[in-house]
């Protein structure tokens, strides 16, 4: 077999035990895959379609759920996912120089949202519902209110310490 025809077996344990934990049930198809993205912080195609002959459904179903929730993503993320509300009070109080900012540091633009290192996916919202603390920023689950683009990159920059990136 040749390097490249080569599958990493452990790649699918974690699946197995997820799929295992939900009885192998396609009713709770949406559960196992949130707990799949919540390992792997995507979908990957081939898991999906490893998903799809485990619970006795077809890969088109699977897909079709996966693509039609916005909660899931079949992009790699990265470790850290940054998001920037860009809702009416956030825009307002400069939201959009807070995006410039972390793109510019990070190397991102509107088509590439994920750092190469993998280390950061930058994303707009249109709201996370905190527009009393605007503008707003929320790192994985972390809330950020009030913030402007000289304390955006000093999260960042703490961020990157904590990773042993400075």
């Amino acid at each position: 077999m040749k390097e490249t025809e080569k599958k990493p077996v452990h790649k699918f344990e974690r699946v197995c035990e997820i799929l295992e934990g939900y009885s192998r049930d396609p009713a709770k198809l949406i559960p196992i895959l949130q707990a799949v993205q919540e390992e792997y912080r995507y979908l990957p195609e081939e898991v999906l379609a490893y998903i799809a002959t485990s619970v006795g459904i077809s890969p088109a179903k699977v897909y079709g759920v996966a693509t039609f929730f916005a909660h899931f993503t079949l992009e790699p993320k990265g470790k850290y996912i940054i998001r920037i509300c860009d809702g009416t009070a956030c825009h307002v109080k400069k939201s959009i120089p807070i995006l410039e900012a972390l793109q510019k540091k990070l190397g991102l633009d509107d088509q590439r949202k994920t750092s190469a290192d993998m280390l950061f996916t930058l994303e707009t919202v249109s709201c996370l519902g905190a527009c009393g603390l605007a503008p707003v920023m929320v790192i994985n689950e972390e809330v950020h209110g009030q913030m402007t683009p000289e304390s955006t990159l000093a999260v960042l920059e703490g961020i990157l310490k904590e990773e042993g990136k400075c």
